[in-house]
């Protein structure tokens, strides 16, 4: 029988199986349902074991698996991209879902991608500040129009899936991961959990809208030490009311996916763990969407124990997904997992591609990309950026500068880098240190507002003493995971400024001059010392591709409306303990607290 018309029979098996009085009387979930059920009789075991696996596009034989096993998602990570421009990576997408659609039950494919500040992997898109940033803001509104520009331009490059907004609360600020969750505080990043939950999703039939991914279920954040996979300690109490309720509200606003997470808990790997997986996300909230694996969970967490706990859909990458394949049906045929596990899994594979609208609309739509990078997405990014500075110290009333200054020298390679100023998740996986298209600069804001002298002196050495006022931007280098955890081996950070940056503020406050510092960090860091020998102090953490609304603050443009999103520490000694000085036991004393902010 041929493909085309095995599939038309298909369509009429799917179609009888509700007759049109019943699908009048049917809501279009039932009816969604309805059809998933229709579909999943059907399908073979290859079939549905293929809708569980999701692989990366660049992978070899990625094409051949797509047709051969059934793939039912594509990820796009660091690695080869699908082209140089948008349309190229449309292009890229649409062949390997033809091939998808070619199969014998044509089945449309997911295609996901971390898209944690903007559709942060294509070079001229539009990059918000990092979440940490946007919990300073406290502005729901103001996430949710961000997601909205998000998904609108993640779809405009090829994507339908997300994987974001991260609703981790972060107890360490060791942890890699801070800049990735909105705040410490639960009530808040419930708030803007569900703010970005609509933003991203909407209508998920609409093509602007995505399938959004709430991550990582749970207790990433709260890991001993701050360790990226640790183990999370914290009592049951603990987790349930500290944890789990940014995750119901993801639940509450219909989130198509949630994503486990590396840590354990009472030493089970939270990808084996069904008791929170299954018991209480999926039974206990209702959760009906699709539950996640991360970065080759198969290989890593136990096999099949992954997918007894819950598991939906694995990321089989690098060399994982012939042994998920081969160690699925195997441990089916030896009833160690049962075929209603697969079941349901597949179910809820369908039910979102259903909801998304991708047996209809498969492709995506060429007309998006003029949407990528536009000025109007990019004055969100701005406003993003001013309200997402927090004001510490403005001790002499330096700030706001007067445009007219004579002579400004602004200091350190932050102040002219789109990279650093952005972070990790930036283009790159680990970000970048380079310029990248379409962003500015904290110092192209400065040069465009100040009508007097600016002088740029990247490592403080140019001694341009005779400056009025030195803007000394300083702060971390670009990081993502675990390469930016504190004590981590293959990394050499500290929770402090590095020996040069701390030297930046001293060469020109030695010799009188005043100073703003502006950090640029996607964490609070222990400046206690520089807090209280400048002039003015600003907190700006990664603030994404809109560098000049920076210098819209300082030069009083616009006030100052940032509020800290985490208590901020005075000394590494606070750190000694399992969960640092952000734990809420109140044990430490912080040198600023939760929701501090100063403005003009």
């Amino acid at each position: 029988m041929k493909n085309s018309t095995f599939k038309s029979l298909v369509c009429c098996f799917l179609l009888m199986n509700f007759s049109c009085k019943e699908e009048v009387s049917l809501s279009k979930n039932e009816q969604i349902e309805k059809k998933v059920d229709a579909l999943l009789k059907l399908m073979t075991l290859e079939e549905k074991i293929g809708q569980m696996s999701q692989i990366r596009h660049f992978e070899e034989d990625a094409d051949v698996h797509i047709t051969s096993k059934y793939i039912g998602s594509i990820i796009h990570t660091e690695g080869p991209t699908p082209g140089k421009t948008a349309l190229d990576w449309q292009k890229r997408f649409t062949e390997l879902q033809k091939k998808a659609l070619s199969t014998r039950l044509g089945i449309p494919l997911l295609f996901a991608v971390d898209a944690v500040h903007g559709q942060n992997t294509f070079e001229g898109a539009t990059i918000f500040p990092h979440n940490i940033g946007l919990g300073a803001t406290q502005n729901a509104a103001l996430v949710e129009e961000i997601a909205k520009i998000t998904a609108l331009e993640s779809a405009a490059t090829g994507f339908n899936w997300v994987f974001s907004p991260c609703i981790a609360i972060p107890y360490n600020d060791k942890w890699g991961r801070v800049y990735e969750a909105f705040s410490e505080s639960t009530e808040l990043t419930e708030k803007l959990t569900k703010a970005s939950v609509n933003g991203h999703q909407g209508n998920l039939s609409d093509p602007k809208t995505v399938m959004a991914t709430a991550k990582h279920f749970i207790g990433d954040g709260a890991t001993n030490f701050g360790v990226e996979g640790g183990e999370t300690s914290l009592s049951t109490k603990e987790i349930q009311e500290r944890l789990l309720a940014p995750y119901k509200v993801a639940v509450k606003e219909n989130i198509g996916a949630i994503m486990a997470s590396f840590n354990t808990i009472t030493g089970i790997s939270m990808h084996a763990n069904k008791a929170l997986l299954t018991d209480t996300l999926k039974v206990g909230m209702n959760f009906d969407g699709i539950l996640v694996s991360d970065w080759k969970a198969y290989s890593r967490f136990g096999g099949n124990d992954i997918i007894n706990a819950g598991i939906d859909v694995v990321m089989a990458v690098d060399g994982d997904l012939g042994s998920f394949h081969k160690g699925l049906k195997a441990g089916i045929k030896n009833r160690s997992v049962e075929i209603s596990r697969i079941n349901d899994a597949v179910k809820r594979v369908l039910r979102q591609k259903f909801r998304l609208g991708l047996f209809e609309n498969p492709f995506p739509n060429a007309d998006l990309v003029k949407e990528i990078g536009t000025k109007k997405h990019r004055e969100i990014a701005k406003q993003a950026v001013r309200e997402s500075l927090v004001l510490l110290k403005n001790q002499t009333q330096i700030l706001p500068l007067s445009k007219e200054t004579k002579k400004i020298v602004v200091v350190g390679e932050h102040a002219n880098s789109a990279g650093l100023q952005s972070g990790g998740w930036t283009i790159h996986w680990q970000g970048t240190k380079e310029n990248y298209k379409g962003a500015t600069t904290i110092l192209d804001g400065i040069k465009q507002h100040a009508k007097g002298e600016v002088v740029f002196d990247e490592k403080a050495t140019k001694q341009q003493f005779d400056a009025d006022v030195a803007i000394i931007v300083v702060g971390e280098n670009p990081y993502a995971e675990f390469f930016g955890d504190i004590g981590h081996e293959s990394n050499q950070l500290e929770l402090m400024l590095t020996k040069e940056h701390q030297q930046y503020i001293k060469t020109y406050q030695e010799k009188g001059v005043k100073t703003i510092v502006v950090l640029v960090s996607g964490r609070p860091l222990v400046v206690t010392e520089q807090i209280e020998k400048s002039d003015a102090f600003v907190a700006a953490w990664l603030l994404g591709s809109e560098g000049d609304g920076v210098a819209e603050v300082l030069f009083g443009d616009y006030n100052f409306k940032g509020k800290l999103p985490h208590s901020w520490p005075t000394s590494t000694e606070d750190y000694k303990g399992k969960y640092g000085p952000n734990f809420w036991d109140d044990s430490i004393k912080p040198l600023f607290p939760f929701g501090f902010g100063l403005s003009y």
